[in-house]
């Protein structure tokens, strides 16, 4: 993959001092990249910005997402956890132009849970999430989970969790909790449905369960074949489970997505840049191929560790400036217990899970290497 896509920055063991208070400071603007950037390299000066209280902060880039997963606690359960609490809190002060959020917003999945139950918890949701980033009029991008409306079907090909989807789609469709998307197809919103803003053209598919339909998948081929995709500057994708494996106790089939070659060939044949995952519940910032893999961490209960780490476990938040006129992204992941910049050179170079490798984000994939990697 070309250097210019993937501009990483090594923040890990950075100070930032001055805790909640001090990363809650606004972010100090900075100029765009200039198109011919060549391979990132560490260079303090140009990677980030000094905050007013000394707090340094990501380089903003022409556009700044913030990435969120997996928030919800046990089952039933109308409660969040603290790090969930903070990340609403400080997401406003980063002026995002997005949030994205990898699924399980909520923690159904159960099927005693009773209607009752379940318009509860998206009650929660709303009070605690969607209603603070609304009231900060900061649109609201987000991939069902398989906690919130999970596509599993029963012998008969009938939802296993019909009631669960049903109330999913009447949270996201009562016009109070409009999300303030660009919608370009909204006929399968919230399931799958996709949306533009700022020359980026964003795919949701409905990756809820481990195996997306064939009818679904055309969609998707006709979605990103489009001239609204294809004039795009940048393509992404959100879906819940991960075409790959790298956490512990995820690394087992119905924890990943089927086909996950298919998909991923699919996904290159339309130039889509990065395809956004949660469900692992522990952040890795991946390549294969062509396309950039973001593995979301959990900021709810059960974070995971990596796979081949040793590391613990972490609740992450990340933040993506993306630099339009080279197609290059910068990735800034906190620690939401520590607000630390997690240190992306200590995660494992390379991923082996049980139906592919994934390489780090930062380690190219060139000449031998990639002969013997695409051999595997």
């Amino acid at each position: 993959m070309p250097w210019k896509r993937r501009r990483f920055l090594y923040l890990g063991g950075l100070a930032c001092g001055g805790g909640l208070a001090a990363i809650a400071q606004r972010l100090s603007p900075s100029v765009p990249l200039a198109a011919t950037a060549p391979r990132a390299t560490f260079n303090l000066a140009q990677s980030r910005s000094p905050a007013p209280t000394g707090l340094f902060a990501p380089r903003r880039g022409d556009v700044r997402l913030v990435v969120i997963s997996d928030l919800n606690s046990q089952y039933g359960s109308v409660d969040y956890e603290p790090e969930v609490d903070r990340a609403i809190q400080l997401i406003p002060d980063w002026q995002p132009d997005l949030v994205l959020c990898g699924g399980d917003m909520v923690a159904g999945q159960k099927s005693t849970l009773t209607v009752a139950q379940i318009q509860a918890m998206w009650a929660a949701f709303d009070r605690r999430v969607a209603a603070p980033l609304r009231r900060a009029k900061i649109p609201f991008g987000f991939t069902i989970g398989n906690h919130d409306a999970s596509g599993a079907l029963n012998s008969a090909r009938r939802y296993l969790f019909d009631t669960e989807r049903q109330l999913a789609a009447a949270y996201w469709r009562t016009p109070a909790h409009d999300p303030g998307l660009t919608f370009v197809d909204r006929a399968h919103f919230p399931f799958y449905y996709t949306f533009q803003q700022q020359q980026i053209f964003y795919l949701v598919w409905d990756a809820s369960t481990a195996e997306i339909p064939e009818a679904q998948l055309t969609w998707v081929a006709q979605s990103l074949g489009s001239p609204a995709a294809q004039a795009a500057r940048l393509r992404i994708v959100i879906g819940h489970l991960p075409l790959y494996a790298v956490a512990v106790g995820r690394d087992h089939p119905g924890e990943f997505l089927n086909q996950a070659e298919r998909l991923r060939s699919l996904l290159e044949h339309y130039h889509v840049h990065t395809y956004i995952s949660g469900h692992q519940h522990a952040y890795f910032p991946g390549h294969r191929g062509e396309l950039d893999l973001l593995h979301a961490g959990a900021l709810g209960s059960g974070p995971r560790p990596l796979l081949q780490s040793n590391l613990p476990p972490s609740k992450t938040l990340t933040i993506v400036d993306v630099h339009l006129a080279n197609a290059a992204t910068d990735y800034t992941t906190y620690d939401m217990k520590t607000l630390q910049v997690i240190d992306q050179q200590q995660l494992p170079r390379r991923i082996d899970g049980p139906n592919g490798w994934v390489l780090r984000r930062d380690i190219p994939l060139t000449g031998k290497t990639a002969q013997a990697m695409q051999a595997i």
